[in-house]
């Protein structure tokens, strides 16, 4: 196992992610206990010692099971991470009530890692808000050794790292992003990893893998990747990628079975970093993958000013892009919830007033409408 240095601890490179857990008959809110012991197991004999749950995974029992399954291991010889549920705003104010039951769930009086989970459009302006005390109190609970390490996670965009970090930057000691070579340029991951560096903030790999979406390749793909290596697969192709990048320290796999935990053990037992016709082999795949069923816009924002309803149609056409490349997901009804309804795709009235001095020639009324069907 390849291990990494945080402060003065030295953490797997590798961290057991517990979002996606082996369930009993296909419930996701029903984890298999006995799967996930021998999984949990498995990960410790590989040198794996950094666990990583969360309040709402698996409707809210990934801690209560990855509790269980880490009490057989001394408290010191792992590294327990969660999160405070910003990500409903029903939660907000509620971070002692929360926290003490997750220490409950996960049986234990201290939290190694401690995040502000998924700050993003919907919930900065409920996070930055001292009039819910969520904040106050994770930092006094900090304070008291509580909680260990104080960090956040985030899918929201640029600016709104921006926000998060000019209010609490000063308190934050790692930031979990996601990252992976589709989302380097497609989620603008390399400009939020510049910002971070900026004020020397860790970071943290999230969905390394998209979902699965880099493990499954088309043959065309694949045999690109083949040619250059061809005792790497399309996963580890995506994990040597962060291997290539002098930033991440801990990588989460949110892995479901035995056969996925071995092979991302076997490929963190050595680094193997891409070299440049690699690395520009890679992109080159991400770039395809960006180019189909998205739309090219550049944020040039000619449009803008010519929309009769004043939408941010770049902001909307970069939100399309992520929902249609995803084939769903999260991210973008999640953004859309922090816009007013006039401001939203259902209130593009399909005048085209936008689409005449559009350089690169979208037909924007048509992705607002198929935006509006998709979501």
């Amino acid at each position: 196992m390849i291990y990494k240095k945080f402060k003065d601890l030295s953490l797997s490179a590798l961290g057991f992610g517990a979002m996606r857990l082996p369930v009993t008959d296909g419930d996701d809110t029903r984890p298999d206990a006995d799967a996930v012991r021998e999984m949990v197991k498995s990960a410790f004999e590989g040198g794996i010692n950094y666990f990583d749950t969360a309040w709402g995974y698996h409707g809210g029992n990934s801690e209560r099971v990855m509790g269980e399954a880490l009490s057989a291991y001394p408290r010191d010889s792992f590294y327990l991470a969660t999160k405070f549920p910003g990500y409903s705003l029903s939660n907000m104010g509620r971070a002692e009530e929360i926290f003490e039951e997750q220490l409950k769930k996960l049986r234990t009086d201290h939290v190694d890692f401690y995040l502000f989970h998924n700050v993003c459009e919907m919930n900065i302006d409920a996070y930055l808000d001292p009039a819910y005390g969520d904040a106050a109190y994770l930092f006094e609970q900090k304070r008291l050794g509580r909680i260990r390490h104080l960090g956040f996670s985030t899918h929201g965009s640029v600016p709104v790292m921006r926000r998060f970090l000019e209010a609490y930057g000063d308190k934050m000691e790692f930031c979990q992003i996601q990252l992976n070579y589709l989302d380097y340029e497609f989620q603008d991951a390399k400009t939020k990893l510049a910002l971070l560096a900026e004020r020397n903030i860790p970071v943290w790999v999230m969905e390394p893998v998209r979902g699965g979406k880099l493990a499954s390749l088309s043959d065309e793909d694949a045999a690109v990747l083949k040619a250059l290596r061809p005792d790497e697969d399309p996963a580890a192709w995506a994990f040597r990628f962060l291997q290539t990048l002098p930033q991440p320290v801990v990588t989460l796999s949110g892995m479901s079975d035995m056969a996925q935990l071995e092979a991302n053990l076997a490929t963190w037992a050595e680094e193997k970093p891409l070299n440049e016709t690699e690395m520009n082999a890679l992109l080159g795949i991400a770039s395809r993958m960006m180019g189909k069923g998205t739309v090219p816009c550049t944020a040039c924002r000619y449009c803008t000013a010519y929309c009769p309803r004043q939408l941010d149609i770049p902001a909307l056409l970069a939100l399309y892009n992520e929902h249609a490349l995803t084939g769903g997901g999260f991210i973008a009804p999640m953004a859309l919830m922090a816009y007013a309804e006039d401001k939203k795709p259902t209130a593009c009235i399909g005048c085209r007033s936008c689409e005449a001095v559009c350089p690169q020639g979208i037909k924007i009324s048509e992705a607002m409408a198929d935006f509006v069907s998709r979501l």
